[in-house]
């Protein structure tokens, strides 16, 4: 990533895969970042290897009350924020033979409410930074509707929304909004995953594709990839719905398979 003007930047999300790895990018960019994550060790390692540049704000975005602790000691050391980076989520996948409502909740909370509370506290923060940008990584899914995706497709569908019709409504307080939408990409969420993912990146690569597009001068509305791959999705979703439905039982899996 080329130097640029360092930002003040939170990052949720920051001890393991995408995130981690694009702490690391935009710590070598010379940024300072926050880091919050519930695991404090990934964290303490960038720390020591980016003296002065990190703030480990290590805590849990499911509790409203840390996070609003986490932006209250932000405003405290930094005054404001340049740039939230709101990449914390979870997946679960839902077996509708033995539909458990509980799986919608737990992920929803996670990757929907928990990134509202998160937006909740950054907003103010991000109105007193210099052209404040408000990043929420959603996925690809939302473009098409996949076997099992019921509860991580309706929260990144549902973050898509929340960050899209914000994007109107913050736009002439001068805050840009981006959304990120991976399609694969090797992180330990994915590694629980029991079927194909093709085009699939390394975790890196999708960090320095990130972290190069946020530096552009004119800010993306959305930063989604692998291109081939979108473009695959985004094609399959024009298609007539019930042309979408048999190419969803094709890719579903049968009560007789094993994992």
């Amino acid at each position: 990533m080329t130097q640029v003007a360092s930002q003040r930047i939170w990052l949720t999300g920051a001890s393991s895969g995408i995130g981690l790895a694009l702490a690391e990018e935009l710590l070598i960019a010379g940024h300072r970042v926050a880091l919050t994550a519930r695991t404090l060790e990934p964290l303490q390692a960038l720390n020591v290897r980016f003296p002065g540049q990190v703030i480990v704000a290590t805590g849990d975005i499911n509790d409203a009350t840390q996070i609003c602790a986490i932006c209250d000691h932000l405003q405290a050391v930094w005054g404001a924020l340049d740039m939230a980076i709101l990449n914390a989520g979870t997946c679960e996948y839902v077996d509708t033979r033995i539909f458990d409502a509980s799986i919608i909740e737990r992920v929803v909370r996670t990757n929907l409410i928990a990134t509202s509370y998160c937006i909740q506290e950054a907003l103010p923060l991000l109105r007193l930074g210099r052209r404040p940008h408000l990043i929420g990584v959603a996925s690809a899914v939302t473009y098409l509707a996949l076997p099992r995706t019921e509860a991580y497709g309706t929260s990144k569908a549902g973050l898509r929304y929340l960050f899209e019709s914000l994007r109107i409504d913050i736009a002439d307080e001068g805050i840009d909004v981006t959304i990120v939408s991976p399609g694969f990409v090797d992180t330990p969420l994915t590694e629980k995953n029991d079927f194909a993912m093709p085009m699939r990146w390394p975790a890196i690569r999708a960090a320095r594709y990130i972290a190069q597009a946020l530096q552009h001068k004119k800010r993306p509305l959305e930063i989604a990839f692998p291109a081939s791959f979108i473009l695959g999705l985004r094609l399959l979703a024009l298609l007539p719905a019930r042309m979408q439905l048999a190419l969803g039982k094709r890719m579903a899996r049968n009560p007789t398979d094993t994992p």
